[in-house]
């Protein structure tokens, strides 16, 4: 049974392979194309998420959800360096992941919170987390003086698209990567953006 659901910045310390494990299982079909062992790939996201930059929905002690953001000083996936990639995956496949990770690089705007990922356990979904989450993001924005909330969202996840136009986010223009569909595995990425009041 679930007594509480509580919110909070930044994933404790002592749930750094749950952030790990729930990352890879929301995101690992695109990041299975950087580095195909899941293993491996556990490992690299562990030693590698900097976990002040996310929110974090917390049931019972256990990980929830994750909201990872990225600002001027820092994201929750920027230290996944081309160092930790050599480390843990060697010189020929590290360089193929710098490749394909070189492709989802995306700088914050001055003023601007950029969203890194959402993700809420599968058999925690249906119970307002994912809601929640942005939510706390959008207060964290506002109360940290950003002007605004960008996210990028492909085109086969429109579930979670249509969770963040519920929100208030608005598609400002989409880019296609048809050339680099098969590779990617999607085939376009609409960014959107929520004014913060």
């Amino acid at each position: 049974m679930i007594d509480e659901i509580k919110y909070q910045f930044g994933i404790p310390e002592s749930l750094r392979n749950d952030a790990a494990q729930l990352y890879d299982i929301a995101f690992g079909a695109k990041f299975s194309v950087a580095v195909r062992n899941q293993e491996k790939r556990l490992l690299l996201l562990a030693d590698s998420l900097l976990l002040p930059f996310s929110g974090a929905a917390i049931a019972n002690g256990n990980l929830a959800g994750l909201a990872g953001f990225q600002t001027p000083q820092g994201a929750f996936t920027k230290g996944m360096t081309s160092r930790k990639l050599f480390q843990h995956l060697g010189l020929l496949s590290g360089s193929w992941a710098a490749m394909v990770f070189s492709l989802y690089e995306r700088q914050p705007q001055e003023s601007e919170l950029l969203m890194d990922g959402i993700a809420v356990k599968q058999d925690m979904r249906g119970k307002g987390i994912g809601t929640k989450l942005l939510d706390e993001l959008k207060r964290y924005a506002r109360e940290n003086g950003y002007s605004h909330i960008r996210l990028d969202v492909i085109d086969t996840n429109p579930a979670a698209r249509r969770l963040y136009e519920r929100q208030g986010f608005i598609p400002t223009r989409t880019e296609q990567f048809g050339y680099l569909r098969r590779l990617l595995g999607f085939g376009a990425s609409t960014t959107m953006v929520f004014q913060v009041k």
